[in-house]
């Protein structure tokens, strides 16, 4: 057995969901986003901006764990979504998600909103 076989596989450690089409897109991710699983966020944030979308909202309301990885996906879709003109969100619940946010500053640049992690999308004002 090889240390590879005991780390599971991408797709068990995040998964994305897409809701929303054209101009306004949600991109919710659940799981742990570090540096095997971010391409995964990656590529569906880029797929979003790839296309006609205006308002993009990134929930990380049920991210278990955020590394430096996860910071540069955000970071790189927020660059791109700002050469783009479209508006972005990042949703937030958990300390293991906020906290890396805050201390690299990503928080206030990205105007990163704290939600209630238990409550239904259509309580956090987002359709």
């Amino acid at each position: 057995m090889t240390a590879s076989s005991l780390d599971p596989p991408t797709t068990e450690l995040v998964s994305v969901a897409v809701s929303g089409s054209g101009p306004v897109v949600r991109v919710t991710a659940s799981g742990e986003v570090d540096s095997t699983s971010a391409p995964v966020l990656r590529r569906a944030l880029e797929a979003q901006l790839d296309g006609e979308v205006r308002e993009l909202t990134v929930d990380l309301g049920q991210v278990t764990f955020l590394d430096s990885a996860g910071l540069c996906v955000l970071a790189a879709a927020h660059r791109r979504a700002v050469r783009q003109d479209v508006a972005m969100r990042v949703l937030a619940s958990s300390r293991a998600v906020i906290r890396p946010l805050q201390i690299t500053g990503l928080w206030d640049l990205l105007h990163a909103e704290r939600i209630d992690g238990s409550a239904l999308p259509e309580q956090q004002g987002v359709a």
